[in-house]
């Protein structure tokens, strides 16, 4: 349970040894009350992985009241946070055989306002409950599916759910639900800094909440219209494909409620100008008739779909602007572009692209599409590269370079950070500079009839 940026650069092998924190003295353990419709609340205990995003996605559900993280099913009658990870250690050494604790959440909810089947309901669509000892990228037996019971009605209702979802998982395509469901036993309060996690850290770990496969309302005990599904449960539709490029198309799969995707929209997707196009959209699942390669497991994931197939992915975003453009641009661009852009290369003289163009227009970057030199700033230079006095004003970044024996003033994209070439101080006047640009890593767009060009730029930034 890590912020996005450690889950991404963390082995999923060893996301399940690690702390997500220090321990703490355990609570004593307590037991659920069993189910009564007399109660003014009733509770049942669920694993659903990583109790930090279950605990929030479970208090959403209308007529909860609390949740509260714990620790359930092993054998252990009292643990704290480290013992989960120390006794997972000890079991993939060979050296217990004792049933390890899962991480979980009691989730406690008012009778009158909803029922344990429309809670059960929120627990199937809000995880994946078929991959075995794992939730995404934690892995181990802490973090398994898991219904623990109080009494028969609960167990009874546990079974009938489960093979409710089944047949809509099945229907869908899916695998086989691997959720244990047994008697609580050995239940934990987990240590204070968990409860209320994501409250308190509102820019931890955003998961994608599930599987998007609906739970059939046809199987609902109560004969409740679809509408009255709590919302937070809800699958969003995918997104049309009819209505996206088949040839490429990007697909940025997000979450309510995700910090890094409203990030990921402030600095990125509000002023995208790439050649690809891009959509978004709140459902888990690739457009209608299109395939995802493996399961989503945490937002925003931006998909790169080629003919309706996955060809890449980029899993999360923490503000590093260059570190996006550069995934995507080694998907775009051919493979002289690529040495040029990633590998600082330079194309022969009088050999690359836009060279003799004369026509009024704008050089924008290939991979953001950002505009980076006018027309009117480009000259002959003789040299063999196109050759501008001006970039556009935060349009480029200057750094030294002293590769190949050389002091050099290099010039990179200021969107994309790709290499473009070098600027030297032979230039013609005003500026007296010579950008010397690799016409590979330049696309040209040539001004439209009556359209004002510095409006297009600055509507571009």
């Amino acid at each position: 349970m890590f912020k996005p940026l450690f889950r991404l650069l963390m082995p999923a092998a060893l996301l399940a040894l690690v702390a997500c924190g220090s321990g703490g003295a355990a609570a004593p353990a307590v037991a659920a009350s069993p189910a009564n419709p007399n109660a003014k609340t009733e509770s049942i205990v669920l694993g659903m992985g990583c109790f930090w995003g279950a605990e929030k996605r479970m208090g959403a559900l209308p007529g909860v009241v609390d949740v509260e993280a714990g620790y359930a099913g092993g054998d252990d009658a009292r643990v704290r946070y480290e013992d989960l990870h120390n006794q997972e250690l000890r079991l993939q050494a060979g050296k217990s055989t004792a049933r390890n604790h899962a991480e979980v959440v009691k989730v406690s909810f008012d009778p009158g306002r909803t029922t344990l089947e429309k809670v059960l309901v929120g627990f199937w669509e809000n995880h994946d409950p078929t991959q075995g000892d794992r939730q995404g990228n934690d892995v181990g037996s802490n973090y398994r599916s898991a219904i623990f019971y109080a009494d028969e009605f609960q167990h009874q209702l546990a079974l009938k759910t489960r093979d409710a979802y089944q047949q809509a998982l099945s229907q869908a395509g899916r695998g086989k639900i691997t959720t244990e469901i047994a008697p609580l036993r050995n239940y934990n309060r987990a240590e204070n800094y968990h409860q209320d996690y994501l409250a308190k850290n509102p820019n931890g770990y955003c998961g994608l909440g599930g599987t998007g496969v609906r739970y059939p309302a046809s199987a609902l005990a109560a004969a409740d219209d679809a509408s009255t599904m709590p919302a937070a449960t809800a699958a969003h539709a995918p997104l049309d494909a009819a209505k996206l490029s088949a040839q490429r198309q990007l697909v940025v799969f997000e979450a309510e409620e995700c910090p890094y995707c409203a990030k990921f929209h402030a600095e990125v997707l509000s002023k995208w100008k790439s050649p690809v196009p891009v959509a978004t959209t709140l459902s888990a699942q690739p457009p209608s008739g299109w395939t995802l390669q493996k399961a989503l497991f945490a937002t925003p994931t931006i998909v790169l779909f080629e003919k309706g197939v996955e060809v890449s992915r980029y899993t999360g975003y923490n503000g590093d602007q260059a570190r996006f453009w550069s995934w995507l641009g080694q998907r775009l661009l051919t493979p002289e572009q690529r040495r040029i852009a990633f590998e600082k290369g330079t194309e022969i003289p009088f050999t690359g692209s836009n060279l003799d163009e004369q026509r009024n227009g704008t050089y924008v970057d290939p991979v953001s599409g950002a505009p980076l030199f006018r027309s009117d700033t480009k000259f002959h230079s003789g040299t063999g590269w196109p050759s501008f006095f001006n970039p556009l004003p935060g349009a480029v970044v200057e750094r030294v370079d002293r590769s190949q024996g050389m002091v050099r003033t290099e010039v990179v994209s200021a969107s994309s950070g790709i290499h473009l070439g070098h600027v030297f101080d032979d230039g013609p006047p005003p500026t007296g500079k010579r950008y010397c640009i690799n016409g590979d890593v330049l696309v040209f767009v040539p001004d439209k009839p009556g359209e004002d060009w510095r409006v297009a730029v600055k509507a571009s930034k």
